[in-house]
């Protein structure tokens, strides 16, 4: 498998895999991702290099955004002040699933972080997805706390808060890496 950096040309494609992904996790009774992405942030994000394809030939086997800003409100001055990097739509193909793709992609990207010099691989999880929060401990996260207000709305409820970490380190991920390198974190 090779993982490269999303173009693009991938923006629909990487909406149709949204909602494949969001329909699936559905019919496990989440309600997670079930509002539509915006097209123009996910472009952003391609256009500023922190989206990733893993790519079998030429089909895609998964996703992952890997990213220096974090979710407003959700970790602390302290925690922001430790160079980090924030794990951000992690998706593979349910063509692929039971595969430990996920893993590997999570391996990758705190190889990338140490790479650049962060501490910290963190991500925030759907609050009520308890099975999701099972994988990323299953993956050597720590939880780190849950974050249930301060939503985008008028501080409501928080949908995604649940904070989780792991340090940055070295790992065999076992993917061919055709991505630039990370930029180095700046203190």
């Amino acid at each position: 498998m090779i993982i490269t950096n999303a173009t693009a040309d991938d923006l629909s494609y990487l909406l149709a895999f949204r909602r494949e992904a969001a329909d699936w996790i559905s019919r496990l009774g989440s309600d997670q991702w079930s509002r539509p992405y915006p097209a123009d942030r996910l472009l952003k994000t391609i256009e500023q290099g922190t989206v990733f394809m893993l790519r079998d030939g030429e089909r895609t086997a998964g996703t992952i955004t890997l990213t220096p800003e974090a979710e407003e409100g959700l970790w602390t001055e302290g925690e922001l002040a430790e160079p980090s990097l924030f794990v951000n739509k992690l998706t593979v193909s349910r063509d692929y699933a039971g595969q430990n793709w996920g893993g590997r992609l999570l391996d990758w990207a705190g190889d990338r972080a140490y790479r650049a010099g962060a501490k910290w691989v963190r991500l925030d999880a759907w609050t009520t997805n308890e099975p999701l929060q099972r994988y990323y401990l299953g993956q050597g996260f720590q939880h780190v706390r849950t974050v249930l207000h301060g939503g985008a709305v008028n501080g409501g409820p928080r949908v995604s808060g649940w904070l989780a970490q792991r340090q940055a380190r070295e790992a065999e991920h076992g993917l061919t890496d055709r991505t630039a390198s990370p930029r180095p974190m700046t203190a």
